[in-house]
């Protein structure tokens, strides 16, 4: 079965085989493990291996294949490349630098100029270039141009072989030394068998360092001390403030008045100011001591010291007050005055609790403080004058004018209220009296006139000035004035012991005081409202209103087209009765619907009452 070949069908498998194992690859040797040869096979079996004898590798070293199959093709030769044109666009690059004497200078003897080495394999060209240094003040750049460069007097170039890591070349009388070289350098050399030396490093220039040295961006170490510099730059605007009294009680007349003490942080200084009260009788001056060191005991000094003819300065004063000696509840003697504190603000209050570890800040009841003055009492009211005008002579000295609500002024300028009214009185002769009162919004002044009436017996004409009208059983101090509210038909309005009933308002002067709101209709009963007129009232404001509309034709006679067109957007030639409303509204002209209907008939004659702009025209052009 040995003989068989190792195809499908003759493979058999050894009934009498009952080993699978692999052997051992590895051993160990000095206690180290070392990978072994195995010499059986899998399951014990002897590996197969060629052996063969010393003849028989003889014969494989000295076989010559030409003896028995003739002698080889010999290779097409490969096509000729230039030089320029395989070694073109490669180039070597070195790191090199000159060193340049200096004279007559000094602060330096030399300069240390590096420069940058590029070697041209396509034609042995060698070009030298000084990098571009900032404010270096000497020409730089190409300092040799690409050339072949001549090595010695025999006419030899210098070669790329004769350059290297850590040499010495000459160029034009200019020793450069290399230092090293890109990688694609080392590369090429180290390919052509050329061993690169280590890079080294280009030498500082002292001068240059100095320059950089001085240049550079400093920086200072605070010494540990808490120094004057340091307290400016932490404590600056930062101020401790602690409420003290002064208890001058002891001495004749003295009493318990509130200051302040200021303490600053920055530089250790302290001011006491006092705290004045409205009308307290004292003079306006507020600091009492003013900003400096204050010494713990100014008369702590020695006695021979001449206090006479010099001031105290630090060498005499042993010691000055801290933020130690100020705690709530204890008394500070300053200059021979005793300050007892009793509150300090947040922020003192921030500053123990970091600093000193304070946490408890109980508030001192401190009593005897100066007895809030009595409050100022108004005299009553004597009826001389308004009300407002009377109360600035007991606020000032100098009596000021009252002041005004300037913008329900200006949001309620030109609009007056209009009421008709009749007067209710037991007189007969007062019966039928008939008077307009007139309401300005903007200062809630009232105006009543009287309209005169032929053959009365009674001059008609203004019945009561502009003037504020309080109500009828209100306080003289605290007077309750007329409002828009209590104008409605119907309202009984009592003006200086004289009662007037409100009969008719116009409809400008109901929108205006109630508006459309639930009460307007509470105040109107039945619906709309219809003003009731005398004889000749309408033909009498149909005539005014033809007047202002023809005062505005005479001044500016294209206005009336413009008003007219206003309205008829669609340009039908018509305007309506709302449009006709509309206008007289904007002109402050009555909208009452009664006087809206007489200047719609006065105007056209068309059953739809329509409005033409030639009858327009006609109604406020003629006389």
């Amino acid at each position: 079965m040995e003989g068989l070949p190792f195809l499908p069908g003759n493979t058999f498998s050894d009934p009498t085989r009952n080993k699978y194992h692999v052997s051992q690859t590895l051993d160990f040797k000095n206690g180290y493990r070392m990978p072994a040869r195995p010499t059986v096979g899998i399951g014990g079996r002897p590996i197969e291996y060629n052996q063969l004898s010393e003849s028989d590798l003889d014969a494989l070293a000295n076989y010559n294949p030409t003896l028995t199959y003739g002698q080889a093709k010999q290779a097409p030769p490969e096509d000729f490349i230039p030089a320029h044109v395989a070694w073109d666009k490669k180039v070597l690059k070195f790191n090199a630098y000159f060193k340049q004497t200096v004279h007559e200078s000094p602060n330096e003897y030399y300069r240390v100029r590096p420069v940058e080495i590029y070697y041209y394999l396509e034609d042995d060209s060698i070009a030298v270039i000084e990098p571009h240094v900032e404010n270096a003040g000497m020409p730089q750049g190409k300092l040799i141009k690409r050339q072949r460069l001549p090595k010695n007097d025999r006419g030899d170039n210098w070669h790329w072989k004769d350059i290297n890591n850590g040499v010495n070349v000459t160029f034009y009388g200019k020793v450069f030394h290399v230092v090293s070289c890109d990688k694609f350098t080392q590369n090429f050399l180290e390919s052509e068998g050329i061993e690169v030396n280590p890079p080294e490093t280009i030498p500082e220039d002292p001068y240059i360092d100095r320059r950089v040295k001085a240049a550079a961006l400093r920086s200072y170490t605070t010494p540990p001390a808490f120094d004057k510099l340091k307290q400016f730059l932490e404590l600056d605007r930062k101020v401790l403030r602690f409420f003290c009294v002064w208890d001058d009680r002891p001495n004749m007349f003295g009493e318990m008045r509130p200051f302040v003490i200021h303490y600053y942080l920055v530089d250790d200084t302290l001011e006491v100011r006092e705290m004045h009260q409205p009308n307290d009788g004292r003079d306006p001056f507020p600091v009492l001591i003013g900003r400096h060191k204050v010494p713990k005991d100014r008369y702590n000094t020695p006695s021979s010291f001449p206090a006479v003819a010099l001031e105290l300065s630090s060498n005499e004063i042993k010691e000055y007050f801290t933020p130690k000696d100020f705690m709530i509840g204890q008394t500070v003697m300053i200059y021979g005055r005793r300050f007892l504190i009793y509150d300090c603000d947040s922020f003192t209050k921030a500053f123990y609790y970091h600093n000193f570890g304070v946490t408890d800040f109980p508030k001192v009841d401190t009593e005897g403080l100066p007895k809030n003055l009595p409050k100022m009492e108004i005299p009553p009211y004597n009826n001389f004058g308004t009300l407002e005008d009377s109360m600035q002579s007991c606020l000032s000295l100098v009596p000021q004018p009252p002041k005004k609500d300037f913008i329900k002024m200006l949001e309620n300028d030109h609009k007056v209220l209009r009421f008709e009214a009749v007067m209710e009185s037991v007189r007969p002769e007062d019966s039928g009296r008939r008077f307009i009162i007139s309401y300005r919004l903007s200062d809630d002044m009232l105006t009543v006139y009287e309209p005169p009436v032929r053959n009365s017996g009674i001059i008609g004409g203004k019945f009561l000035e502009r003037t504020r009208v309080s109500k009828p059983g209100s306080e003289p101090d605290k007077p309750e004035y007329y409002g828009p509210d209590d104008f409605y038909i119907g309202a009984v309005i009592e003006i200086f012991s004289h009662r007037f009933v409100i009969v008719a308002m116009t409809v400008d002067s109901l929108k205006q005081t109630l508006g459309n709101t639930q009460k307007a209709q509470e105040m109107i009963k039945g619906g709309p409202m219809k003003v009731m007129r005398s004889q000749g009232d309408l033909e009498t404001l149909v005539r005014q209103v033809r007047a202002q509309l023809k005062k505005i034709a005479i001044t500016d006679k294209s206005r009336v087209d413009e008003m007219f067109l206003r309205y008829d957007k669609d340009r039908t030639g018509y305007i309506s009765v709302e449009n006709m409303r509309d206008l007289c509204r904007r002109l402050q002209l009555p909208v009452d619907d009664d006087v809206i209907l007489a200047l719609v008939r006065e105007c056209t004659m068309d059953s739809e009452g329509r409005i033409g702009l030639e009858d327009f025209r006609r109604f406020v052009e003629s006389s």
